[in-house]
Order: structure tokens, then sequence, then C-alpha cells
């Protein structure tokens, strides 16, 4: 009988711990606001058309407001220079503007109940799908932070951090060394500047050349792009070879030497990462094998769960660049 109560106990902690994890819920709007999804993604399809830019902008935006603060719509507010948008670590973010497009038709539709943090999160998957990637379902449900401060930006995972320096990052928001080859797996689609590119090309620790980890047969292609001491701000695709498509082509540039971002070669330097870029390749795969953009869908919606604000915590924003 103790057994059995015991067992229970850890039956009702478990349930009970999933459901302060996961307090979104896919369809959150279907009574309140039921056109929610269609208008996010109206909107974000319309700017897609007139930028090819668009969705590599839009899940970039998720990204980077997940990891400081989580997931509530902290890097839209604009209240002067100390807000979050402004850290150095968040400099080419972008895609506030769509953002404020689909708040502004909702607020019309139904003011009052969708928030910035889910229009975000919503975006971020109408964009993956515009770039070929997966469509899945988006857990909703997320209010919007009331705090955005710089400072709080200071420890965003960075192009120049080392492996471990990354997997700690990660660990510390409750993700694995899975998603985090998943989640850089997301550069497959958008560009870079050769700002990003110059110590990896030209100042390269310890012997202040080049990453080795550079192939030998891309270096010069890189180099040309982003000659020494040439224009900083000249873009590059972080996907060789397919940069305007979501698939993981950009694993196998990883594998072959041929990545872009310093962050994202660390992958393979890594037991476990590279284990993890391994999989999904090889000679069952993607017959037998792991499934590159299942366990990407996985990844995001995981990540989209980091720090939510739900119930009364937090608000729902009448405009997303500002507090109520």
């Amino acid at each position: 009988m103790g057994f059995v109560s015991l067992f229970l106990l850890l039956l009702i902690s478990a349930f009970s711990n999933g459901v302060s994890q996961g307090q979104l819920s896919v369809g959150f709007y279907a009574n309140t606001c039921p056109d929610a999804e269609s208008i996010v993604s109206s909107v974000v399809r319309n700017a897609a058309q007139s930028s090819s830019n668009v969705p590599p902008v839009m899940l970039r935006l998720h990204f980077h407001d997940c990891f400081i603060e989580g997931c509530d719509g902290s890097i839209l507010i604009e209240n002067g220079p100390n807000a979050e948008r402004h850290a150095f670590s968040h400099q080419g973010v972008g895609g506030f503007e769509v953002i404020e497009q689909a708040k502004a038709q909702l607020e019309a539709t139904c003011p009052g109940v969708v928030s910035c943090a889910d229009i975000v999160a919503l975006a971020a998957r109408d964009a993956i799908v515009l770039a070929n990637g997966p469509s899945y379902d988006v857990p909703t449900g997320r209010r919007d932070g009331r705090v955005s401060d710089v400072s709080l930006a200071a420890d965003m995972p960075d192009v120049s951090d080392s492996i471990q320096q990354l997997k700690d990052k990660f660990l510390q928001k409750g993700l694995s060394e899975k998603d985090l080859v998943l989640l850089s797996s997301a550069h497959t689609i958008g560009t870079t500047a050769c700002f990003f590119m110059t110590k990896r090309l030209y100042n390269f620790s310890p012997a202040a050349g080049s990453d080795p980890a550079i192939s030998p047969d891309f270096l010069p292609e890189l180099k040309s792009t982003c000659p020494q001491n040439g224009d900083v701000n000249v873009r590059l695709a972080m996907d060789r070879g397919s940069e305007g498509t979501f698939d993981k082509q950009i694993l196998d540039n990883v594998r072959n030497g041929f990545a872009v971002l310093e962050s994202d070669a660390r992958l393979y330097d890594d037991d476990t990462t590279r284990m993890v870029v391994d999989s999904y390749f090889g000679f069952l795969n993607p017959m037998f094998g792991s499934s590159f953009e299942a366990d990407f869908v996985d990844s995001i919606v995981k990540m989209g769960q980091i720090g939510v604000k739900t119930g009364s915590t937090g608000e729902i924003r009448r405009v997303c660049t500002g507090f109520n």
C-alpha cells in the first residue's frame, strides 16, 4: 500500500511538473480569437513577398527573444537606449515591423487577447514554412513580459564561443546538446555579415591565422567575400549552397569544413554534438535514421517554452513596442 501511495505521489508530481513546464496549449485562441494564427500567417507571407530576408529574420527574432527573460516579447520593447533590443548581442536582429503589423490587425479583430510573445513564436513557424521547412503546431498562451533591460542580454550565445560555452549557455536554458545542434541548424536560411567573420579568417587563436576547421577548398572563397580590412557590412550566406531553403545541408557543411559561422563549425569539435550532426546522414538515413525536420520541430517547440509567463503573470500589450 505504501508503494502504491508513493507511486501515485510520484505520478502526480511528474504530471504537475509537466503542467508547470507546459502551461501553453495548441489552439489557445480557438475561442477568444479564432483567426489569430491565420492573421499572423498572412502578415508574414505578405512581408516575405516584399523581402526574401523575412523568413530568417523572423526565425532569429524568436531565438533572441526566448534566450533573454524567456519567450515574453521583451526584445520588442523600444523605450530608449537601455531597452534590451539595443544589446550588442542583438545587433542585426529585425522583423519588429512585421510583428507590429500583425499585432495591429489582431487588435482590430480581437483587442487585448493575443500576446506579442505568441505572435513572435507563430511568425517563426510561418517563416520556416515559407522556406520549405516543416509546419508544426505552436503551443500558445504566453503573456508579455514587463522587463526590458539591455544588461540582461550580456550572456547570449556568441559566434566566437567555444563548444563548451555554447553547451553551458544552452543547458542554462534547459536545452540539451541535441537542441544546440538543431537550433544552430536554423542558420540554414539567411545571411551573416563579414564583421562576424574577421576573427575566424584573420585572427584565430592561437596562431592568429585562419580557423583550421575551414576546408582549404572553402577558405579562398570566404576570404574573397570578406577580405582583410574590407567592408565588414558585406553579407554572405550562412549555409553555403542552400541558403534559401530550410534543410540539413548546413549540417553537411559542418561535417565537411564548409561551415560559415565559427559557432557552427564548433559543433564538430565535441563528441556528443558531432554524433548528433552525423546522425542525420549515412546509409540508413532518412528511411530508418533520425529525422532532421521532426527533431528540429521538437527543439524549437521546446525552446519556445523557456521562461514563459502565463496566467496572471505578465500582460497582453496593446502595442508590442511598449508596456501597457
